[in-house]
């Protein structure tokens, strides 16, 4: 088989290699000091030390490498979602525990790593696959505690699933949403809990 097949989301050779994980990491370190959107591939080659070419063969474009990062810190993101939302004991609880550890976790990427938080954003300004494949699993998530609300007789059953779904992330998008969470930090933390405390009692039966 051939190692240089492309993979997704702009990835070239071997899955598994030191090399990838250099760039990514110099390219991360990089971007944090200069930003993305200032930052080409010529400047990544430069300051990692290898040649463009050479990081070619790993990644066709610098969105890929930024994708490569933005993919690492949403999963991380999710999986403290996931790990927390499992924890609680009803929908309700639930509902509350996912948007709480989502806002936290972009809250503090914002303050504490402009660097993951600056090219999330840029991941959900172009729409890449990464930012993408992210809302997805939350629509499931957010889905499967929805059902979960209504098998327990928590929440009300009329409104259609996919439509309540879009209504409450849409809902939570100024404090989740990478380009608007910049516009609302004034209203934290109350903020959230509002909303939140709003959700739940529009879902009551």
């Amino acid at each position: 088989m051939n190692d240089s097949i492309q993979a997704p989301s702009g990835q070239r050779g071997p899955q598994e290699h030191s090399i990838r994980h250099q760039i990514i990491e110099a390219a991360g370190e990089h971007f944090s000091h200069y930003g993305y959107g200032k930052t080409t591939v010529s400047d990544l080659a430069k300051a990692i030390g290898f040649s463009k070419a050479y990081i070619y063969k790993f990644f066709d474009s610098k969105q890929a490498i930024g994708e490569a990062i933005c993919a690492q810190n949403l999963a991380t993101m999710m999986a403290k979602v996931d790990h927390n939302v499992a924890g609680g004991s009803s929908a309700t609880e639930r509902l509350r525990r996912l948007f709480d550890t989502l806002t936290a976790a972009t809250v503090e990427q914002f303050f504490e790593d402009r660097r993951l938080y600056d090219i999330t954003a840029y991941s959900v300004a172009e729409k890449w696959p990464s930012s993408r494949d992210h809302d997805e699993r939350l629509k499931a998530l957010l889905e499967e505690i929805v059902r979960m609300g209504r098998e327990s007789g928590e929440f009300e059953r009329k409104t259609p699933i996919d439509e309540l779904v879009r209504a409450i992330l849409l809902a939570m998008q100024p404090f989740t949403n990478p380009l608007l969470l910049q516009y609302n930090l004034d209203l934290l933390p109350h903020g959230p809990r509002e909303i939140v405390n709003l959700i739940l009692r529009s879902l009551v039966p």
